[in-house]
């Protein structure tokens, strides 16, 4: 496994839409496992392959229960609201005030190319919304209703 670079706001490939997975081989299984230990060593929740400079339909989560990995995921059904913060390990140090559905279910493959299903809820149903977006060429920031100012970070955050 290796950490890959994180594509920054700015870079033109953010902005493209991906590619489906077609080939679920050891090169697929050696992006998944490099995801995994670049959003982990970065403390994500999220990391789409855009991200890391691969546009194909991929992205990983993990709320703290472990990673799930969606390939060619498709959204089948949101439902609710929810409003919170929301950040980008693509946009180090911006978090915006987003809404998103408050429960989500998405039909995807899992990395041998067998289709499930995943339901997720608050933070969980952000995140699948978040990294699904990755794929079309959207950031969060596009979503947002406004960023917020340093002094809020800084009264939210602190010195953590």
């Amino acid at each position: 496994m290796a950490i890959r670079n994180i594509r920054k706001e700015g870079d033109d490939i953010l902005r493209k839409k991906s590619k489906p997975v077609e080939k679920f081989d050891q090169k697929l299984w050696e992006l998944l496992d490099d995801m995994a230990e670049t959003m982990a060593k970065a403390n994500g929740v999220g990391l789409a392959a855009v991200q890391v400079g691969i546009l194909r339909r991929v992205f990983i989560i993990d709320v703290g229960e472990g990673v799930v990995e969606f390939i060619n995921p498709q959204i089948l059904s949101s439902c609710g609201s929810q409003t919170g913060e929301e950040g980008c390990l693509s946009s180090p140090g911006e978090y915006g005030i987003v809404t998103r559905p408050n429960k989500v279910t998405i039909r995807a493959q899992d990395r041998h190319g067998k289709w499930f299903e995943e339901t997720g809820e608050e933070l969980y149903a952000r995140a699948m919304c978040h990294e699904n977006d990755h794929l079309d060429g959207v950031i969060f920031k596009d979503h947002a209703e406004r960023m917020l100012t340093e002094e809020e970070l800084e009264e939210m955050y602190g010195d953590e």
